[in-house]
């Protein structure tokens, strides 16, 4: 049995949350609604994005190239020969932390946001929202293969796919259908792991957490480049997505502002 400290420890931990202006926070509520999306998005998925090459993809990935080429961005596979030539170990770090970080330093940083500034997580929530959304719907009608899928297509060199090659989490032969192959404009990896920094770099007093947190999206976007799932150019899409979903969040947010009149949604 829990003695009291503790117990008044994890009630105070896990305890709903009054917000500025009115509104309540709960946080069984914020769970549910992320294990809902997450089962609705693997029932939806495999049929927005049915197996096989979209007759697209590959055209898209071709201009993805050629524009990169005329702003000589196009370094990717250089890139990534000179990491994986460090050694197994360093392939298998990109790999894991590709598979590994999207999920988990997100839950971090909102569960984090969720306990010490409450009134802010209402609009960093519905700006994740909002911003993977809008990601989706462009991989949906946009579909582009990503490099490791180019198999030297409009004279592109050949990638390494990383997962199928070292050590992972996951790949996308084991994922069950469920993952978009040819989604690779704009990363979500990018889109997720900028509002984190958004979100930790203006709250924390300490420079080496901001340090720590405006690293971690350069790093995200090393490790999809060096596992060949994306282009720089999907990285740098990234932020227009975040953007746009923290002005539209911002815009519709109420619970957490102090002139809730202004927005028109929780």
């Amino acid at each position: 049995m829990l003695d009291r400290v503790t117990e008044s420890r994890w009630r105070r931990a896990f305890r709903a949350r009054q917000l500025t202006g009115g509104g309540t926070l709960r946080w069984w509520v914020e769970v549910g609604t992320v294990v809902a999306v997450v089962l609705v998005a693997a029932v939806l998925l495999p049929s927005i994005s049915p197996p096989g090459i979209p007759a697209s993809a590959l055209g898209h990935a071709d201009d993805l190239v050629a524009f990169e080429r005329t702003f000589g961005l196009f370094h990717e596979q250089a890139i990534q020969e000179a990491v994986l030539g460090l050694g197994s170990v360093v392939g298998a770090l990109a790999n894991w932390w590709y598979g590994l970080m999207h999920f988990a330093a997100t839950a971090a940083v909102f569960v984090w946001l969720y306990r010490r500034h409450p009134d802010d997580y209402p609009l960093w929530r519905n700006t994740l929202a909002i911003s993977a959304v809008a990601a989706l719907a462009i991989q949906a009608l946009w579909p582009a293969t990503p490099p490791r899928l180019l198999a030297g297509s409009g004279g592109a060199p050949i990638f390494r796919d990383t997962l199928t090659e070292f050590s992972a989490l996951w790949s996308f032969s084991s994922s069950g259908g469920v993952a978009n192959q040819h989604a690779a404009m704009p990363s979500m990896h990018a889109v997720w792991a900028l509002i984190c920094a958004c979100i930790v770099v203006p709250r924390v007093s300490s420079i080496w957490v901001k340090v720590a947190a405006i690293t971690y999206p350069v790093i995200t976007m090393l490790a999809i480049v060096v596992t060949g799932n994306h282009y720089f150019v999907d990285a740098l899409g990234a932020v227009p997505i975040v953007g746009l979903g923290y002005l539209l969040a911002r815009r519709f947010t109420r619970a957490g502002r102090r002139r809730p009149d202004l927005a028109l949604i929780a």
